[in-house]
């Protein structure tokens, strides 16, 4: 079974984020990487992007017919230079398989000598059936904390 998993956000708005500290993909893929097993976080095309060329990759902007101003397409997932682009926000995650599995294993006793494991029935929780809504979750808290960082820079004293 594939450990995949993904996690989007809709209508979240442009100017999200900064563009050196505390940038809107690095807060998202430290709070997915808080997640138990999580061992890989893409945004858009994620590692695709390395065989893409330029032009391949480039995200024109343009204005649509509503006024509104957007990308042609969202290579991005969403966050350009650490700031959201009013996209949709795309994350994928690559979760590890539990380790409990019911074959000997290899291990090693309180004084460091080669012994053998067997584990019997699940101990490990599933992770997968878990991972969608604690993911978005995690992106919906992220997401909260830097709606709330925006408003709080443009009140004045």
């Amino acid at each position: 079974m594939k450990m995949r998993s993904s996690a989007r956000a809709r209508g979240v708005p442009p100017g999200l984020g900064e563009p050196v500290f505390d940038k809107l993909q690095a807060d998202i893929g430290k709070a997915f990487f808080s997640i138990p097993a999580i061992k890989g976080v893409e945004f858009g095309e994620g590692f695709g992007v390395a065989n893409m060329r330029g032009s391949e990759n480039n995200d024109p902007f343009i204005r649509r017919e509503d006024g509104s101003i957007g990308t042609t397409s969202n290579h991005h997932g969403g966050i350009l230079g650490g700031i959201s682009t009013g996209e949709e926000i795309i994350v994928r995650l690559a979760a590890k398989p539990p380790a409990s599995i019911a074959q000997a294993q290899q291990t090693v006793d309180q004084e460091g000598n080669a012994a053998t494991i067997e584990i019997h029935g699940r101990h490990d929780p599933t992770v997968l059936p878990r991972l969608v809504p604690v993911a978005e979750a995690m992106l919906a808290l992220v997401l909260a904390d830097h709606l709330l960082r925006q408003r709080a820079a443009r009140v004045e004293f």
